[in-house]
């Protein structure tokens, strides 16, 4: 039997996921919403599908798609509740994708092979208490000593910090210099002395996601956390796991609204209103129609950025308009 080519295995893939949505977690979400966690069982299937693996390359375990092609599997899996989706998009995005351009190859070798099976899960430490869209104003320090560096501050709204095996953090290793120069990333194991992980917060929806606090006591890590080696990368390590994880964002939202769309036409199909169905009345059509356009808009302006993606440079300008435009249509 001749073997299928790349185009023909990821479309089997794509299909794959839409059945696993389908079946598997749509039906789970009322658990999902009474018990506040994703299941033991749910994530064993997530990792066996190999969906904490579609972004890291196939030299380290991962399924090596291109970003058009997770951004086609981002919109059926978060037909269902997004709350599924954060549990391994930390690791997909922010984590992996700084890990790959600005890590070590020893530091690649120990972290990214486990990334890909889902057995080790990453988290993202950037923002603060006083630091989140001025990223530059952080202010969790790590100061050298010998052959390690301590950390000291706090992280604010960390997805996944109860549930992770390493943390991607940002420092300030240089408080002379002013803006990002001074800052570092680390990438170093989550249950290391001097790490406290705060409650999960209650949730105006997104139940079972858990963007928590961290709090860092003279927590030391070795040098060889040090991301890349070298100190005073500033923001770009995160910045390349941000733009990764923002058109992440936009395929999310059309997800969404693709979801929340099939059950207004479900739902209006179904009310009837002196003596006909909604669905026959023309301010209810237009109101489908209208979403449906916007969301078909989003879809074009994401792909569109997923292609200009894998192209080569990283379209900063158009995933961050995708993602704009998709959350403004979806909320």
């Amino acid at each position: 039997m001749k073997p299928l080519d790349k185009k023909s295995q990821f479309d089997n893939y794509l299909l794959s996921v839409k059945k696993f949505t389908n079946e598997v977690l749509i039906p789970d979400e009322e658990i999902l919403e009474k018990e506040g966690v994703v299941s033991e069982k749910i994530m064993s299937e997530i990792k066996a599908l190999g969906l904490f693996g579609i972004s890291i390359p196939e030299k380290y375990g991962g399924l090596e798609f291109t970003m058009e092609e997770q951004v086609f599997l981002t919109f059926e899996f978060t037909r269902a509740s997004s709350v599924y989706r954060s549990r391994f998009a930390s690791t997909i995005g922010l984590c992996s994708q700084a890990l790959l351009d600005f890590g070590t190859t020893e530091q690649k070798e120990k972290w990214l092979p486990g990334m890909a099976k889902g057995d080790i899960v990453g988290s993202f430490a950037l923002t603060e208490p006083n630091a989140g869209s001025d990223a530059n104003a952080i202010e969790t320090t790590a100061t050298k000593r010998d052959d390690s560096y301590i950390l000291n501050g706090t992280k604010k709204y960390i997805t996944n910090a109860p549930y992770a095996d390493v943390f991607l953090l940002m420092a300030k290793t240089d408080q002379s210099l002013k803006g990002s120069k001074g800052i570092s990333s680390f990438i170093f194991d989550t249950k290391l002395p001097g790490i406290i992980i705060g409650e999960i917060p209650k949730m105006l929806g997104q139940r079972g996601s858990a963007p928590t606090e961290v709090f860092l006591k003279n927590c030391e890590v070795p040098s060889s956390s040090l991301l890349g080696g070298k100190e005073g990368g500033g923001l770009k390590p995160a910045l390349r796991g941000i733009n990764h994880a923002r058109l992440h964002v936009a395929a999310t939202c059309i997800g969404q609204a693709t979801r929340l769309i099939k059950e207004a036409i479900n739902f209006s199909n179904s009310r009837i209103q002196f003596g006909i169905s909604i669905s026959d009345m023309p301010v209810i059509r237009n109101m489908i129609a209208d979403s449906y356009t916007q969301m078909v808009a989003a879809k074009s302006m994401t792909i569109a950025a997923a292609r200009n993606f894998d192209s080569g440079e990283i379209p900063e300008t158009n995933i961050a308009t995708a993602k704009y435009f998709a959350s403004e249509m979806v909320s």
